[in-house]
């Protein structure tokens, strides 16, 4: 069955570091990251839209502003989270390591939970380097 898919690119800025890790990314460090999430749909609206690319805003951009931009992702077992919170730094804890696979998920839940049917969200760590997440919307 032929599909349309609509994609929409946000850029946010972040640091994290990489519990484990046996190189670099295990200090803390920044990106200056960009997320692309795709979205379809089986047939249009009556706008002859997926979606607006308004309500994705709405959504994802601000969801990604709220909660990663300019923060540091960091693991909950990592033990710069207390430091962060005494310091009153802004820190947006997770369950696993803030890898770009991982970040990448984070945003499709977001999404999803929104109830936009999102099929992927690639998350670009740099020009060259990027992750993908597909959810079970992708095999519907």
């Amino acid at each position: 069955m032929p599909r349309y898919q609509v994609t929409k690119t946000f850029e946010f800025a972040y640091g994290h570091r990489l519990l484990n890790h046996n190189g670099k990314c295990r200090y803390l460090h920044g990106h200056n990251g960009m997320v692309e999430v795709d979205i379809e749909a089986e047939k249009l609206d009556e706008m002859g839209m997926v979606v607006d690319f308004g309500d994705i805003n709405e959504v994802v951009k601000k969801w990604v502003d709220e909660n990663l931009d300019h923060r540091m992702l960091l693991c909950r077992a990592d033990p710069m989270v207390a430091v962060m919170a005494q310091n009153s730094e802004p820190v947006f804890v997770m369950e696993e390591n803030p890898t770009a696979e991982n970040i990448a998920a984070l945003v499709w839940a977001a999404a999803e939970k929104a109830g936009l049917h999102v099929t992927e969200v690639r998350l670009w760590e740099t020009a060259t380097s990027r992750a993908s997440y597909r959810g079970p919307a992708w095999n519907d």
